[in-house]
């Protein structure tokens, strides 16, 4: 079941992940490098604050409102509660970001507002598609937005010659087309009846969620934050675009497993208890370090390779550091919020789940206070995979009391012995290219790691 889910909502994942990684292959070409540290600030701020306002919602609605028939009850109520937390969003967006870009606020304020708006619309159609059980359509929007997200902001780079607003309120416009798209589909299958879950059932699990998010400030973007306000937009930019390649690869195999597996999950634990539910995340744990490990080594063999190859000669310093930090950062972070965070969940006790993340949070801030100001782009990288291992180490601790997880270790052995076998053969193919140009050699290593894979 967990590798059906998968591959249904892979390619929907896969091309939107590709359509990002082509979009940072000719914005950083096209835009200068302090455009595009503002622009990837906008993403920073607009993700934070959209945790922390309204993302929760997602959460909700899947725990609370079933799959199958949603009734128009459930979809009132919930919109409602959307546009009231959204519009609080774009106040604190405001305020956001007068403090990360002072010297352009007005600029970056209705850039993140833009984002946060139809961020927000988009996420509730697209999860209201989810909960109707229709994959198909899910992953056609996906498609559609992942196509528009390259397109329109490529035509406004050259229309408009590089501003990172004009760039981010392209990329909104896609969102915004795609999001209103799967709002008129999800809302035609929805049936008449009163809501599944009261405005105190979905606050009293959705507040939880929003001191969670903004708990989890350190994880989730603090290192770019203070990297900005101790260098500049052009820093971010280097160890932003090292963050999104390595990310990419990691993210999408871990995002398309847990699509499919978080309502399963929620119904197993329901049905068959919390020992079940902890079974599943045993199977869920062994599949993305199946999948997930070999690709952490071939980034770590090969991450000159890549930077190289898809990153202007300014972005080139000290790859080789922060591709495997960066790396390891994303690993970590997908096995706490995909394994042992949904344990709390499934308990509808994401106060605990606070609790949890603290750690890691505080880690990660105080990491960054520590080692930005010497060491810039490696100190951040640095900062985020501490504040990550900690974060893990906490979610598994605090989980274990309510569901415990076995963990797979013969299948995790396993998984790290394919990992540094292929690891070993990307590097090696490549390195016996020597000076060959990063093309030549990239090809060697994937060639490679795919035969030993």
């Amino acid at each position: 079941m967990l590798l059906r889910s998968t591959l249904i909502y892979a390619p929907a994942i896969l091309l939107t992940r590709l359509s990002a990684l082509l979009m940072l292959v000719v914005a950083t070409r096209l835009i200068d490098q302090t455009e595009y540290g503002l622009l990837t600030l906008v993403v920073t701020v607009g993700e934070l604050t959209d945790s922390a306002i309204s993302s929760w919602l997602r959460i909700a609605l899947l725990r609370l409102g079933g799959k199958g028939e949603i009734s128009h009850g459930s979809v009132k109520l919930a919109a409602r509660v959307l546009v009231v937390t959204t519009l609080l969003g774009l106040v604190v967006s405001v305020a956001g970001s007068a403090l990360v870009a002072p010297e352009r606020w007005v600029e970056f304020a209705i850039a993140v507002g833009t984002y946060l708006s139809v961020g927000a619309l988009s996420r509730f159609a697209l999860t209201l598609l989810q909960m109707q059980q229709r994959h198909a359509a899910y992953s056609l929007l996906e498609f559609l937005r992942a196509a528009l997200q390259l397109a329109l902001p490529i035509a406004a780079i050259l229309l408009i010659h590089g501003s990172f607003l004009a760039v981010s309120l392209a990329s909104s416009l896609a969102v915004l087309i795609a999001g209103s798209v799967a709002l008129v589909l999800a809302s035609g299958r929805t049936v008449v009846g009163p809501s599944r879950f009261t405005h105190r059932e979905l606050f009293a699990l959705g507040i939880p969620l929003i001191a969670v998010a903004t708990v989890s400030f350190g994880l989730n973007g603090a290192e770019r934050v203070l990297l900005k306000l101790y260098y500049d937009a052009g820093a971010v930019a280097v160890f932003a675009a090292v963050y999104a390649l390595a990310r990419q690869p990691i993210d999408t195999i871990s995002n398309a497993i847990n699509m499919g597996a978080f309502p399963e999950l929620v119904s197993r634990f329901d049905t068959e208890g919390s020992a079940a539910a902890g079974r599943f995340l045993t199977h869920q744990m062994a599949l993305m370090a199946r999948l997930t490990f070999p690709v952490v080594a071939l980034l770590m063999a090969l991450s000159t390779e890549i930077g190289g190859l898809l990153l202007p000669q300014s972005y080139h310093q000290n790859l080789g550091v922060l591709f495997p930090l960066i790396a390891l950062s994303v690993l970590f972070s997908n096995f706490s919020s995909f394994v042992y965070e949904n344990v709390f969940h499934a308990h509808k006790k994401p106060w605990l789940q606070m609790v949890a993340l603290v750690p890691g949070s505080v880690a990660t801030i105080a990491l960054s206070l520590l080692l930005i100001p010497a060491y810039a782009e490696i100190g951040a990288a640095l900062a985020l995979a501490g504040g990550m291992l900690v974060g893990l180490c906490a979610a598994a601790a605090g989980s274990h009391r309510l569901t415990p997880v076995p963990i797979p270790y013969a299948e995790l052995g396993i998984s790290v012995a394919v990992a540094a076998a292929t690891g070993v053969s990307a590097w090696t193919a490549s390195a016996l290219l020597g000076d060959s140009w990063p093309v030549f050699k990239l090809m060697a290593g994937w060639m490679a790691f795919g035969l030993v894979f």
